[in-house]
């Protein structure tokens, strides 16, 4: 057999190799709910925090979006038992929390981080930044009408607000927007559950920052 016939051959496997693998389709697994119930729960407990439906379905080798179409059904079965536990949802990712109505027991035999104070101040800045982000802080300042870097810098302290990126702009200011531990805290799944705000109710915190201004302008002018 001489060289061009060798590499001839050589041509003609690789191509079949190639093809073979081309054509070979992705198989996915599938699951009974009731299965994945247990299995959900198993990966949630083991990794102690939010995981995402793409690394659920890495681990359980199924299709995201078909799993996350069973995840609906894995919540509500999940949730409707009487256990000390339950599973959230937290912007496609889900976690195991407990149930507040036990937060008193777990006091006695847990040591829980001091819950945030949220001021009125704190309050209408993270308003903003909940439905408006990502946002940076002059266009809250805008809203506000004060300064805000002491309610930015509170709210990233009780993890409530985070940096998530930055302005295509000169300067490239930094872009705020809501944590997981928001969602936590306001038992919501997403942003999207929020409920619609007027634009009056912008004024009123424009109004209110003002007033707050003007209180502080006065207390100096009092030391001085």
């Amino acid at each position: 057999m001489g060289m061009g016939e060798i590499k001839e051959n050589e041509a003609t496997v690789n191509e079949i190799t190639l093809e073979n693998v081309e054509e070979q389709p992705v198989v996915y697994k599938e699951y009974s709910t009731e299965y994945l119930v247990s299995a959900v729960e198993a990966i949630l407990f083991s990794i102690g925090e939010s995981v995402s439906v793409d690394r659920l379905a890495k681990a359980l080798e199924m299709e995201t979006k078909k799993l996350s179409k069973q995840m609906e059904e894995v919540l509500e079965i999940y949730n409707q038992s009487d256990r000390g536990i339950k599973m959230v949802e937290l912007e496609n990712a889900y976690q195991l929390c407990t149930r507040n109505e036990y937060y008193d027991v777990l006091t006695k035999v847990v040591c829980t981080p001091k819950k945030p104070n949220l001021t009125d101040v704190l309050l209408e800045t993270l308003s903003i930044v909940a439905y408006k982000q990502p946002i940076t802080r002059p266009e809250i300042e805008a809203i506000r009408g004060v300064s805000c870097a002491h309610a930015i810098n509170k709210l990233m302290e009780y993890g409530l607000v985070d940096e998530v990126g930055r302005l295509d702009a000169p300067g490239r200011p930094i872009l705020f927007g809501t944590t997981e531990e928001f969602l936590r805290s306001f038992g919501v799944a997403s942003t999207e559950e929020l409920p619609m705000i007027s634009p009056d109710k912008i004024e009123d915190f424009k109004k209110e920052a003002q007033e707050e201004a003007n209180e502080i302008t006065l207390g100096l002018d009092n030391e001085s």
